[in-house]
């Protein structure tokens, strides 16, 4: 690595730094204007205040690390063209494709870091952010309970539960239907439960589902009696309280793995998983938007010599903006199963590095 690439990386690093940082602030300064008031409505403490904000910062880094790739990438070679060294560079034979090497460097290392953040940091952040809102603010449902839980459990069973407590671990209301493996439409068991409860493993007993007061038909057509019972044993039923805890989450608070786990279950249930595919897709896709930020900043910074502090902030901001609303808008199609997920989730990169590779081309190396 020459001089010139560790004093451009250098001076990349820290106005990208600083960039995030200020980028940082705005965004919290903003959300606390508009939640101050529910906070304190809430009687909401204030360290509980300024946790809920640690915790919030790896969402907005994540978000804003694109801005600020691309904006540093404008300020700094914007600098390097108003201080003629650019125009030194190019004199001495160092071309616009060797220029970029120091700005893809960091921007490869970002994307890395990135990933990480977008895939550990930012779901185990949401998971907390979520629980403050929910114990606080009274958002997205009461903390430690579910309502009105579905779900599919293989082929043949369903299992609907009113209300489930995750720190008793005992659900109400329960219903248990078994279906004939060679005729889906056909009942084959119904279990009803006034509770489920979970029972840990013990010398005496093996780790399974209690059903509390309830009833159970057993043949096809449903003619016997109804069998009445104060407990019955049913086993794991292939579904243990951290999954029922793991399925209510939204894809922002899934890890890789428990997504990717999550996603497996959902197609050994017959369902339709093209929203979880393209959310799944997203965490990896997103990172590589500061490579080719970078790959468009640089060639039209260069181009465009005279571009100022302001003017590169509008820039970066609209660029970054008309990004975003490129994905959402193709996420939609993706969800309803339009497009491949694999290939909603790159579109906007794919689009956006066409756009930076013929900006490349055309500028004057």
């Amino acid at each position: 690595m020459s001089l010139l690439d560790r004093y451009i990386i250098r001076q990349y690093i820290v106005a990208a730094f600083f960039g995030l940082l200020s980028f940082l602030c705005i965004f919290l300064v903003i959300d606390l204007t508009e939640k101050i008031d529910d906070f304190l409505d809430a009687g909401v403490p204030v360290n509980i205040i300024l946790e809920y904000y640690v915790v919030f910062a790896p969402e907005i880094l994540k978000l804003m690390t694109p801005v600020a790739m691309l904006l540093a990438a404008l300020f700094v070679t914007g600098r390097l063209a108003s201080q003629n060294e650019l125009a030194a560079m190019k004199s001495s034979g160092i071309s616009l494709y060797r220029l970029l090497f120091p700005f893809l460097a960091v921007a490869t290392v970002v994307a890395g870091v990135s990933i990480w953040l977008n895939g550990w940091v930012v779901p185990s952040s949401n998971q907390k952010k979520f629980y403050i809102e929910r114990t606080y603010l009274r958002k997205g449902g009461d903390v430690g309970s579910k309502f009105n839980i579905f779900f599919q459990v293989g082929q043949t069973r369903v299992v609907s539960m009113n209300y489930f407590d995750t720190q008793t671990r005992t659900a109400s209301r329960v219903s248990i239907l078994d279906f004939a493996d060679t005729n889906l439409t056909v009942l084959y068991h119904r279990f009803d439960a006034f509770q489920m409860q979970w029972q840990a493993a013990s010398d005496s007993l093996a780790e399974g589902w209690v059903l509390v007061n309830g009833t159970h038909r057993g043949t096809v057509d449903l003619t016997n009696p109804v069998i009445q019972y104060q407990r019955m044993y049913v086993g794991k039923l292939s579904l243990v309280p951290d999954d029922i805890e793991k399925k209510q989450r939204k894809p922002d608070e899934m890890q890789y793995g428990e997504l990717r786990e999550f996603i497996a279950g959902q197609v050994a249930a017959g369902q339709d998983v093209s929203r979880w595919l393209v959310d799944y897709h997203a965490k990896l896709a997103f990172p590589f938007a500061s490579v080719i930020m970078v790959l468009f900043g640089v060639p039209f910074a260069t181009s465009r010599p005279r571009t100022g502090t302001a003017l590169g902030f509008g820039i970066a901001v609209a660029v970054t903006f008309i990004y975003l609303a490129f994905m959402k808008i193709s996420q939609v199609f993706g969800y309803n199963g339009d497009l491949n997920p694999l290939l909603t989730a790159w579109l906007a990169n794919l689009i956006f590095l066409a756009a930076a590779v013929v900006n490349l081309v055309r500028v004057q190396k």
